[in-house]
């Protein structure tokens, strides 16, 4: 497999939200690393997840025009769009692995970009699903000091 990173829609999210500053800074370096090496990936869902998210659900929400213009600056970063195909195959990683339908979905989307790992604070640090290893960025002893 390649060194393709996927993006969940958390580390985006922490990216921009000032609440946390740890974690806004750990993704930050995430996303500059990404961009440099030309190696990160998000989906369509991804994307949408966070406008829902920052517009609404954090402490300080952005406006739906500040949102939109973050996304189309994380545009410069491969897109995997979704189509029927996806689907069925995060329903089927869905009952194998007794995940949600949408982290499945995650899941499919990272599998069709050809990527090695999912970087995610909501799927199981050191899960793998079909070949695809999922790391929690946030998990290290620097964190949590």
């Amino acid at each position: 497999m390649s060194d393709r990173l996927f993006l969940d829609t958390n580390i985006l999210v922490y990216a921009y939200d000032k609440h946390e500053p740890q974690k806004q800074r750990k993704a930050q370096e995430l996303l500059t690393d990404g961009i440099e090496q030309e190696n990160l990936f998000l989906s369509v869902q991804v994307l949408g997840e966070f406008f829902n998210v920052v517009t609404r659900h954090i402490p300080q929400p952005m406006t739906p025009d500040e949102a939109k213009e973050i996304i189309n600056t994380l545009s410069i970063l491969p897109v995997q769009e979704i189509d029927l195909t996806m689907v069925n195959r995060a329903i089927d990683t869905h009952k194998a692995y007794q995940i949600s339908y949408w982290d499945a979905l995650i899941v499919s989307a990272a599998e069709r970009a050809g990527c090695m790992m999912i970087l995610s604070e909501d799927l199981s640090d050191g899960q793998t699903y079909h070949k695809i290893l999922v790391s929690n960025p946030f998990n290290t002893e620097e964190h949590l000091k």
